[in-house]
């Protein structure tokens, strides 16, 4: 089953292994945001290593990532709240081509000036905790590479991420190395460095077809078949923006009637999409009329989707 994240453990305690494929989630997530290839495969490979961090958070909130551009790509956000609902988009800079063998460097950092930052976000819920904020270079060819240099640096954690997407499927891998001592459980230092060492050299045969074509279970019994894992239940993962029809009625309201009527005078009707999702909402003479005279109800106009 895709839509999922599943995490394991080795035996040893010593070593975190996670998974997560999305195949409906991000097809939704695509279904009004018409990328090229190689923006895309970024965005997905993003994606999915958001998901795979925010479900280790341990407060309520959300991370978001961003690939932060100088070149052809201003902007790759992608945020997964601890419940694992996600949401991502691009901004591309007009007047910009962009190649179809475009790479992460050749996108985001012509000029190397490309940014990497990790907001991580309490809720309202979390007492105590203000967000945090780390800004690195973008350093390494791939998403994966930025992200491993990235934990490595700040969070002073051994990581390492396989990710891959297409227009249908993103997915990822992630192994952690643990700490040595952390609760009750005392991790033997060298039997936990050789567990480290063997996942690594077995993840790292793992190709990028693989992730996308095969189901969790089937990978990882492909890469792990010889270890014992502890496997955890699996958590769903969803496509979520807050956009609605009624926040965007809200907003056309504030802009005022003038101005309403004046655009539905020029082009026919008032069509207005998403920052972030895309999704466009669309409001014809009638839907602008009662903007000003009532709410407009959940059933009127038309919604494109």
């Amino acid at each position: 089953m895709t839509d999922q994240l599943k995490k394991y453990l080795f035996q040893d305690h010593s070593t975190r292994v996670q998974a997560v494929k999305l195949d409906a989630a991000w097809q939704t997530g695509l279904a009004h945001q018409h990328y090229p290839e190689c923006i895309q495969r970024l965005l997905g490979e993003l994606a999915s290593a958001a998901v795979l961090l925010a479900s280790n958070l341990k407060f309520e909130g959300s991370v978001v990532l961003q690939l932060q551009g100088d070149g052809p790509v201003a902007l790759i956000v992608v945020e997964c709240a601890a419940g694992l609902n996600i949401r991502a988009t691009a901004t591309l800079r007009e007047g910009h081509g962009i190649p179809t063998d475009g790479t992460l460097q050749s996108l985001l950092n012509t000029h190397g000036q490309g940014r990497f930052i990790v907001l991580l976000d309490p809720s309202g819920k979390t007492t105590g905790m203000s967000p945090y904020r780390g800004v690195v270079p973008l350093d390494g060819s791939t998403v994966s590479e930025v992200l491993e240099h990235y934990m490595h640096n700040s969070e002073q954690l051994e990581t390492r991420l396989w990710l891959a997407a297409d227009a249908r499927h993103c997915a990822g891998l992630l192994l952690q190395r643990l700490p040595d001592a952390g609760g009750n459980d005392i991790i033997d230092p060298d039997q936990a460095r050789d567990t480290w060492e063997r996942a690594g050299m077995l993840a790292s045969t793992l190709q990028p077809a693989e992730l996308l074509q095969l189901d969790t279970d089937t990978l990882i019994h492909r890469l792990f078949w010889e270890e014992t894992l502890l496997a955890f239940e699996p958590q769903p993962v969803q496509w979520w923006c807050p956009c609605t029809r009624k926040r965007v009625a809200n907003m056309l309201r504030t802009l005022g009637r003038d101005e309403v009527e004046s655009i539905l005078a020029e082009r026919g009707n008032v069509e207005v999409k998403c920052n972030f999702c895309g999704k466009p909402y669309q409001f014809d003479a009638i839907d602008c009329a009662g903007l000003f005279t009532k709410h407009i109800s959940s059933q009127g106009g038309q919604s494109l989707h």
